[in-house]
């Protein structure tokens, strides 16, 4: 297995991708190929149809405070 440089060929949907220049092991002898993990991982986030858009976030609005009783406090003796 030698590394290569190649053209990776990816279906998203119905529209064929071509990524020129990704790397792959490739055997001189069969031909088989095995894509480099992290590259594929990287291309795999970069089509992803959830990349670029904001993530949600939550807003929580802090509690208001128990109302309280305006009850005398006794003295302290």
């Amino acid at each position: 297995m030698h590394l290569r440089h190649i053209t990776y060929f990816t279906w998203l949907g119905e529209e064929l991708v071509t990524v020129p220049n990704f790397p792959a092991w490739i055997c001189d002898l069969c031909g088989r190929r095995e894509y480099d993990e992290r590259s594929v991982s990287w291309l795999a986030m970069l089509l992803s149809p959830e990349t670029g858009k904001p993530t949600r976030r939550v807003n929580r609005t802090p509690k208001p405070a128990p109302p309280t009783l305006n009850h005398p406090t006794p003295p302290l003796d």
